[in-house]
C-alpha cells in the first residue's frame, strides 16, 4: 500500500527468493502467476546474484547489469530496494564482516538509487542503518546528541506547531502540520564530513506543513516569515525549481522566539506523496502497468549512465561515472532565457555548455556568469545565470584538456567523442 504497487509486483516481491532458495523454477511461477510475475522474479533474482563489492572491473560490469534490469522494468529495483531495506533491518544477527559488506553496498549503491527514484523514507532509513555498522562510534555520538534533550525538543516542536496552527486556522480543509528531526546520517555528514559543530546545524528541528494548493503554500510561507525571523540565504524554492527526482517543497529556516533556529517545509499533499514515495507515488498514472521507463524523462539518468559506461575508455571512468551520477547533491543553473539546467554539485561551465547541447559545448569560446567573464573551470552554484559564448567556425572544436576539467560524465563523453571522429 505504501508504494502503490500493482498486484503482479506484490506477488513478485513475495516470491523473489523462491527460484534461488528452492527447487521451484521460473516455469512454475509463470504457469501459476503469469509471465509478468515470472519476469519480475527473474529480474530480482539476477540482481540478487550480482556482487557489488568486487574488484573494480567486475564491479562496473555488475552495476551495468543492474542498470539494464532497471531500464527494462523499474519495478525490479523497487522490489530489490524493499528487500534490501528488510535485510538492513535484520542485520544485527549477521557476522560483523557481513554487516560491513552489506552496509557498504547499501550506502554506496542502494541508498543513492532510492534517492534518485525519490523514495526519501527508504533512502534515509537505509543510510541510518548502514551508518550504525560502518561507524558505530559516530552513529552513537550523533544519536546521543539528538536524544540529549528529547523532551525539550518535542515540547519546542509542539509549541511551534500550535502557534502555526492558530495563525492558519482559517484554511480549509485544515493543513497537516508535522514535526520531524533530521536523520542521523544527515547530521553525521555535517559534523564529520563538513566539520560543523552540532550547534551550527540550523535544520535539526523541522516543521512540515502540508496543504492542498500551490497558492496556499506561498501564502503560508508569507505567514511563517511574518511570525518568525527568516535566516538570510536559507530559503529554497523547490516548487518553482523541482529536484531531478521531482521533489517539490518550499524550504525556509527561521529563528524561533526562544532563539532556536528551525526549518519549515511547505508543500501540497501531492508533493508530499512524491517526496515520501518517489516514483511509486504516481505509479499507476505515470509509468504504466508494465513498469516501462521508455519516454519517461525522470528516468533519463538511467539511460545516460548506461550510455556513458559504454562510451568510457577504462574502469576508472566508469567508476567515476557511477559516483557522480548517483550523487545526491545537485545545483540549478539558469540560461539567459530563464531555462533551468540541473547539474551535479561541483560542475563548471564546460559541463553546463554540454548539458545545453553538444554543439554548444564543442563551439564554446568563453562563458559569463552573472554578466562577468569566467574561466572554463569556474564552479557553478544554484541560481547562477550562465551565458555561453560560441564560435561560428565549422572547424572550431573543444580543447583536449577539457575532458580533464569537466566534472560530468556527459561532458567528458562528448569531448572524447569529438576526438574519436
Amino acid at each position: 500500500e505504501q508504494f502503490c504497487m500493482d498486484t503482479d509486483t506484490i506477488c513478485a516481491a513475495l516470491l523473489h527468493d523462491v527460484v534461488e532458495d528452492t527447487d521451484t523454477g521460473l516455469d512454475v511461477i509463470q504457469k501459476k502467476f503469469g509471465e509478468d510475475v515470472a519476469q519480475l522474479v527473474d529480474g530480482v533474482t539476477k540482481i540478487g546474484q550480482v556482487p557489488l563489492n568486487t574488484r573494480e572491473e567486475q564491479q562496473a560490469e555488475n552495476i551495468r547489469k543492474i542498470l539494464i534490469a532497471m531500464s527494462k522494468d523499474i519495478r525490479v529495483i523497487i522490489i530489490k530496494l524493499a528487500d534490501r531495506l528488510h535485510n538492513m533491518r535484520t542485520l544485527a544477527s549477521r557476522p560483523p564482516e557481513k554487516q560491513r559488506k552489506t552496509s557498504l553496498e547499501t550506502m554506496n549503491f542502494y541508498a543513492p538509487i532510492a534517492h534518485r527514484l525519490g523514495i526519501s523514507d527508504v533512502k534515509e532509513e537505509m543510510e541510518d542503518l548502514a551508518l550504525r555498522y560502518l561507524d558505530p562510534y559516530g552513529f552513537k555520538e550523533i544519536e546521543s546528541l539528538v536524544d540529549v534533550d528529547k523532551v525539550g525538543r518535542n515540547t519546542f516542536i509542539d509549541k511551534i506547531k500550535g502557534m502555526i496552527q492558530e495563525r492558519i486556522s482559517d484554511i480549509q480543509p485544515p493543513p497537516i502540520i508535522e514535526g520531524r528531526v533530521k536523520s542521523i546520517y544527515s547530521i553525521y555528514k555535517k559534523v564529520y564530513v563538513k566539520g560543523k559543530d552540532f550547534s551550527e546545524i540550523y535544520d535539526i528541528y523541522a516543521v512540515r506543513i502540508i496543504l492542498q494548493t500551490v497558492v496556499e503554500c506561498y501564502n503560508v510561507l508569507g505567514v511563517i516569515h511574518d511570525m518568525f525571523r527568516p535566516i538570510p540565504y536559507r530559503f529554497k524554492d523547490y516548487i518553482a525549481m523541482p529536484k531531478p527526482n521531482r521533489y517539490q517543497s518550499l524550504h525556509t529556516t527561521v529563528i524561533g522566539r526562544e532563539g532556536i533556529p528551525f526549518e519549515v517545509q511547505i508543500r501540497t499533499q501531492e508533493m508530499h506523496n512524491t517526496a515520501q514515495y518517489g516514483v511509486a507515488a504516481h505509479w499507476k498514472y505515470k509509468v504504466g502497468i508494465q513498469g516501462s521507463v521508455a519516454g519517461e524523462k525522470r528516468f533519463d539518468w538511467i539511460r545516460q549512465l548506461l550510455e556513458q559506461q559504454q562510451e568510457a575508455d577504462d574502469v576508472e571512468q566508469i567508476s567515476e561515472a557511477i559516483k557522480v551520477d548517483l550523487a545526491p547533491d545537485d545545483v540549478y543553473i539558469f540560461t539567459p532565457k530563464g531555462d533551468v539546467i540541473t547539474l551535479p554539485a561541483g560542475s563548471n561551465v564546460i559541463d553546463f555548455a554540454y548539458a545545453i547541447h553538444t554543439q554548444v559545448g564543442n563551439k564554446m569560446t568563453g562563458a559569463k556568469v552573472g554578466g562577468r567573464m569566467v574561466t572554463f573551470d569556474h564552479t557553478l552554484h544554484t541560481g547562477d545565470i550562465v551565458e555561453i559564448l560560441t564560435s561560428g567556425s565549422d572547424n572550431y572544436g573543444p580543447n583536449r584538456n577539457w575532458s580533464e576539467i569537466a566534472k560530468t560524465n556527459e561532458a567528458k563523453a562528448k569531448i572524447r567523442a569529438w576526438f574519436k571522429r
